[in-house]
């Protein structure tokens, strides 16, 4: 029996090889044998997780032809991946990818790092805060008060608890947006959210277009419910959508879905302007597209007095086009999974309704802790306090990159929690390799892509300010120099850093 679950291509690996860019070798610096940079780069996609465990792998001769390199060239880099325990042959089988005894398997997206690690280790992979206290207490506590009622009942509320729905309503309705509380349901974070949407709207085979580049979890939720995603490049900077591209996309591929980041989207931190969201939802309606705009981000404005846009769904009075998903897990705390679903009242009958195949509702205690929030006030102290903390930490961060690192490339986008970083030339998924071995945890550009795009970028999230900020920036520099010259600079390991 085969021990390989799926396979790639001749074609599709020779794409994914060269999307790897390195930074040209300075004088004195030795490049590897052919065989050794292929082995290299075939070790590096199933680090990354863009070449699965288990994956059957081209014949020699296919990838030979593949890449216009000898046959000797690929047997030799086999060779050496088998040695080095990632990959695995038999006879008449093939050749199937895995990684070596105690490795960890690699995450397609961007799991958190344990705690445990967080020691030695920078995280600069997850984009999110500590806890703003004392709120997240007080409304655990509010919370607490509010319970008994609901515990003498069966605790299961698919859409939501009546009061979070009418309170989520009535925030929309105090911007301009006039909303009942029959258009809201209540979710396990945003994912929780964009799935249901997904498996309603987005079966298996459809078309579903993305910011390229966009959110890598969110990418990683609709590939793996089978969409065909379709990306859409964003425009130069942060100057937001490519108007222009969006309607030949929309045009010509007919997706069943759109999904974008509007407000201080993930990872670029780019603002789309007025005239944009509306051209985008009259482009959408006239091709007959949901567009599912994700507003995680739109409370995090970095810069005081900056005037938000109207909201996206601001533009569709009828509600008929956009879907809009909200969430406390950027703007409040990650470790609070409460999601919701602005859409027409149809829309969340039919999302309510397909939950019971799913999670039946989302925790009770959360939602009343989310409801204190709206309710008392606390909400708009803590997501304050919050700006503060990011603000900070952009500009530690954005500092100590430009001291240590003059030659990467970025604008400094006025909200949100991430920084698209283009690392003059240097491969992004050898940075991140390379960042694991000095102590720096970084996600590489191609993970927010779609098949292999933005190699030569790294994304950087405003978690860490301070000292932190310039260790996280040092280390950065100790991974570059390993990439560029094959060494760190310094034989010391990464020191214990307490954030």
């Amino acid at each position: 029996m085969a021990q390989w679950t799926s396979a790639v291509g001749a074609t599709q690996l020779a794409r994914l090889l060269n999307s790897q860019q390195d930074r040209p070798a300075g004088p004195g610096t030795r490049r590897p044998p052919a065989y050794r940079a292929l082995a290299d780069g075939v070790r590096l996609l199933v680090l990354e997780g863009r070449v699965p465990v288990a994956a059957r792998l081209p014949a020699e001769r296919e990838l030979a032809l593949a890449l216009s390199v000898s046959r000797t060239t690929v047997a030799a880099a086999y060779e050496a991946l088998r040695t080095e325990g990632f990959l695995e042959s038999r006879r008449g089988a093939g050749s199937w990818t895995a990684v070596p005894a105690g490795n960890p398997l690699p995450a397609r997206g961007l799991e958190p790092l344990p705690p445990e690690a967080l020691g030695s280790m920078i995280d600069l992979g997850t984009a999110a805060l500590p806890a703003p206290e004392p709120w997240l207490t007080r409304a655990v506590q509010g919370a607490l008060e509010e319970l008994p009622p609901y515990a003498h009942t069966h605790g299961d509320y698919p859409a939501g608890l009546p009061a979070l729905r009418a309170m989520i309503a009535e925030r929309y309705t105090a911007r301009g947006i006039p909303t009942m509380p029959e258009q809201i349901m209540v979710t396990t974070g945003a994912m929780g959210a964009i799935d249901a949407i997904c498996h309603l709207f987005g079966g298996r085979g459809e078309r579903i277009a993305v910011e390229s580049p966009s959110y890598a979890n969110i990418l990683q939720l609709m590939r793996e419910a089978g969409a065909r995603l379709v990306p859409v490049a964003m425009a130069e900077g942060l100057t937001g959508w490519d108007l222009d591209r969006w309607r030949q996309v929309l045009r010509e591929a007919a997706p069943r879905i759109a999904y974008v980041v509007a407000d201080f989207h993930n990872p670029t931190g780019a603002l789309a302007d007025e005239d944009q969201r509306r051209r985008l939802v009259e482009a959408a309606r006239s091709a007959g597209t949901v567009l599912v705009v994700d507003e995680t981000m739109s409370e995090l404005y970095l810069e005081p007095g900056l005037e938000m846009p109207r909201r996206v769904c601001g533009f569709d009075p009828a509600g008929s086009t956009v879907i809009t998903v909200g969430s406390a897990s950027k703007a409040f705390w990650a470790g609070m999974r409460i999601g919701w679903v602005r859409a027409a009242p149809d829309v969340i009958r039919s999302l309510v309704a397909a939950r019971a195949y799913a999670d039946l509702g989302t925790p009770v205690l959360e939602q009343l802790a989310v409801n204190w929030l709206f309710s008392t006030g606390g909400w708009e102290q803590a997501v304050e306090v919050r700006r503060g903390q990011a603000r900070e930490n952009r500009d530690a961060l954005v500092a100590a990159v430009r001291r240590e690192l003059p030659d990467w490339e970025f604008e400094v986008p006025q909200g949100g929690l991430t920084l698209w970083v283009r690392t003059g030339g240097l491969s992004g998924s050898r940075l991140a390799e390379a960042g694991e071995r000095v102590g720096v945890r970084v996600p590489s550009g191609p993970r927010f892509g779609v098949d292999g795009a933005f190699e030569g970028y790294v994304r950087l999230p405003f978690t860490v300010g301070g000292a932190v900020a310039e260790e996280a920036a040092t280390r950065l520099a100790a991974a570059a120099r390993l990439v560029t010259t094959g060494a760190p600079g310094g034989g010391e390991p990464p020191r214990t850093f307490v954030a």
